[in-house]
């Protein structure tokens, strides 16, 4: 006898239970919101705080906290980072701790000093602030210009010889001022950071503030770029802290600038390559304008490897 399930038709189906309802269509996941970076400042010789956002680069943040205080973004002359002091440790270069407050130093007195140069070297170091003002970083003991009282750390160079310089980087000033002759008499016309009442009186070094010191404690920063955006990225670890410093001190003993920013590139730069031939080849191409001698970047490459070599 044929079994019940011999007897069906060819291809028939037990019947199925019907399909559910489609549910609604999931709506796609947000993507996931940067979080906001809002920074903390004040203008150095004395404000309420104000809050920025939204910056990029150097000039893009000068003009925020301009903004944000109602004056022209020309008025700043530069950046401190947890001091109000005119302290060059503490000034603001390519990157900026997320919790890190920043002051503002903005133009004071206008003054001008005439330098009559005895020596090749006049004892000054150049920095610039990003936005068209080169600075004094550094007065060198027993200098040239040591010996003149009303030249400071933090004044801002704004022409030679009556000649504007203002748009100038730092190594173009350091050039200028090289270049001029000896025994010869000069102008600076410089322009003073405004100073708050317990900072009057101090040629480099001012009091205690209360806001002053580290206030991050995290391992992020804020890293300004001249184009493109701005990224959080990593604190640097201690090779790239030490390779910067000493390369930051060749820039100072070769070209009488200081620029942790530029030495931080030229770091950046050594990791992608694997001899100095190539180290140079490729310096040229990312910083050709500052057109480096030969021997100094030898000297940078010996001064990283050296560094490497601490750090293990």
């Amino acid at each position: 006898m044929e079994s019940a399930a011999a007897r069906e038709p060819q291809g028939a189906e037990a019947p199925r239970p019907s399909a559910p309802p489609p549910s609604p269509a999931e709506p796609p996941a947000a993507p996931r919101a940067r979080p906001r970076l809002v920074f903390r400042t004040q203008l150095a010789h004395g404000s309420p705080t104000g809050k920025i956002e939204g910056f990029t680069n150097v000039r893009e943040l000068y003009a925020k906290i301009a903004e944000a205080f109602g004056i022209a973004p020309t008025e700043i002359l530069f950046c401190t980072l947890n001091s109000h002091k005119v302290d060059m440790q503490k000034l603001l270069g390519g990157q900026i701790g997320l919790e890190d407050f920043i002051f503002a130093h903005v133009r004071g007195e206008t003054k001008e000093v005439e330098v009559t140069k005895t020596e090749d070297a006049l004892g000054l170091t150049i920095t610039d602030n990003g936005a068209g003002y080169a600075f004094i970083k550094r007065i060198k003991e027993g200098s040239i210009i040591n010996r003149i009282e009303a030249v400071c750390v933090g004044d801002s160079i704004e022409a030679i010889n009556d000649h504007s310089i203002v748009g100038c980087r730092h190594y173009e000033v350091a050039k200028m001022l090289r270049e001029l002759p000896k025994a010869q008499p000069f102008t600076l016309r410089l322009v003073q950071p405004k100073r708050a009442f317990d900072m009057i009186g101090q040629r480099s070094r001012g009091s205690k503030c209360p806001v002053e010191g580290k206030v991050t404690s995290g391992r992020e920063t804020l890293r300004l770029r001249s184009g493109g955006a701005a990224t959080v990225e990593e604190v640097p670890g201690e090779f790239e802290e030490e390779a910067t410093r000493r390369v930051d001190d060749l820039l100072e003993s070769y070209m009488g600038i200081r620029d942790p920013e530029l030495a931080s590139t030229m770091v950046e730069t050594s990791k992608k390559t694997a001899s100095v031939q190539e180290f140079a080849r490729l310096l040229d191409s990312v910083l050709g304008e500052f057109a480096f001698p030969d021997e100094f970047v030898v000297e940078v490459w010996a001064a990283i490897g050296e560094a490497r070599d601490a750090c293990g």
